[in-house]
């Protein structure tokens, strides 16, 4: 190995692509998904590759961060990570969405490390010949389970931007269930997550209830994002404990979600009120919670994707994976880190399905029965599709959308739409 080999160049690719309009608790999601696309070159010409969130506020940090990696070994993660914390902090004035913890700029360090990262972890296994499940220790499964992630949608956005997506609308529960049923069909998902949290408690058991019928034995999920009060959330306790395999951040806080695992013998699922290490602190300690799903985005990283699985493990809490829009860089990403954690308990989320197009060359990934194999490629096992990345970045140039902000989408549709929570 030449340890001569120098990071010597970073790009930042900011990209938009399609995306539905998929309804949750903050609103609705905007036309165009954004994600910027992050590539460290190497003083012997290689490069690699990592995707991270691509809205303005997360945009001027990596612009900032740039130079902290300039002239590193891509084998120098701690220092990398030492530079990182030392210098980024949060930024003032960047809207936030408690339901989407990466949009939080506390986060800043956290989220650089993970990109940078990833990049270079890409960069290694290419020199030494081996894919990044093997520089975290071996994979312990052949392949990562990822679960059907369903949605409340509306056949169209109210913009009609482009035409109009192949899933059609998603309200009732009897669409709800042809929308599971496509989505099985196509990608052979074996559990089930529907997004709540958008209409009443009831429309949403219905529609739960719809899918434990249709699909008898599929594990199912559903996740309302802190939209419900603790009262809602223990009066739908008992009509959710026939159904589920988890009940996902029904009710807001570490308090909230402890009193109410106090009415349900459901494990408690979240992606919400433990983000940090400060709060799984506080959460093993009061019990608020049973399943813990990591997003290697703003946790840090996948070596720290690790670390909490093996604080999952000591503390006896189930482990899985949060999931936003996202491409097949941070999928492929997401199926190293997970492929490498032996008490992985609950299959992954994923957005993939929602998404139609690619920066990858080779164009979308293939699930397999549900599952995406781990790569046994040097690296990540994909590379940039350069003629790709240039129109997803006209498209960025074009589109408008600078940050994320469900709310303001939303009361294009519903002028009198509150985006208060809990709302239920």
């Amino acid at each position: 190995m030449n340890r001569d080999i120098k990071i010597s160049a970073v790009r930042v690719t900011p990209i938009a692509f399609r995306d539905g309009p998929l309804l949750n608790a903050a609103g609705i999601h905007e036309p165009w998904a954004l994600r910027a696309i992050v590539e460290l070159e190497s003083s012997d010409g290689r490069v690699g590759i990592s995707e991270t969130y691509g809205d303005e506020p997360m945009l001027r940090v990596l612009e900032q961060a740039r130079a902290l990696v300039l002239g590193l070994s891509p084998f120098a993660l701690n220092a990398m990570e030492q530079r990182v914390r030392a210098t980024i902090k949060p930024s003032p004035g960047a809207i936030e969405f408690e339901l989407a913890p990466g949009s939080h700029t506390a986060k800043n360090a956290a989220k650089v490390v993970s990109t940078f990262e990833v990049a270079m972890l890409d960069l290694q296994g290419q020199i030494v010949g081996a894919p990044i499940v093997d520089l975290l220790g071996g994979a312990v499964r052949p392949a990562v389970p990822y679960s059907a992630y369903l949605f409340f949608k509306y056949a169209e956005h109210i913009d009609k931007p482009y035409a109009p997506d192949a899933w059609g609308e998603g309200i009732s529960p009897g669409q709800i269930v042809a929308q599971a049923r496509r989505m099985i069909e196509l990608y052979g998902f074996q559990s089930i997550k529907l997004k709540g949290g958008v209409f009443e408690p009831t429309h949403e058991i219905a529609c739960m209830r719809a899918l434990h019928q249709a699909f008898p034995g599929l594990p199912l999920r559903l996740d309302p994002n802190a939209n419900w009060s603790l009262e809602t959330s223990i009066k739908a306790a008992p009509e959710l404990d026939e159904l589920l395999e988890y009940y996902e951040d029904p009710t807001p806080g570490l308090a909230g979600m402890a009193e109410l695992a106090k009415h349900t013998p459901l494990p408690l699922a979240t992606n919400m009120v433990i983000t940090t290490m400060d709060d799984f602190r506080r959460g093993a300690a009061m019990g608020s919670v049973k399943v813990l799903l990591s997003d290697h985005h703003y946790w840090g990283g996948l070596r720290l994707t690790q670390t909490l699985a093996r604080m999952c493990a000591l503390w006896d809490l189930g482990m899985s994976m949060h999931s936003n829009s996202h491409l097949g860089i941070s999928l492929m990403a997401m199926t190293h880190v997970a492929a490498s954690i032996p008490n992985l308990t609950y299959a992954c989320d994923t957005h993939y399905p929602w998404q139609e197009e690619e920066v990858i060359k080779g164009g979308r990934i293939k699930f397999v029965e549900g599952a995406v194999p781990v790569p046994t490629t040097p690296g990540l096992g994909v590379e940039l599709d350069r003629a790709r990345l240039v129109e997803l970045h006209e498209q960025y140039l074009r589109c408008g959308v600078r940050s994320r902000d469900d709310l303001t989408q939303m009361r294009k549709y519903d002028p009198q739409f509150s985006g208060k929570t809990p709302r239920f």
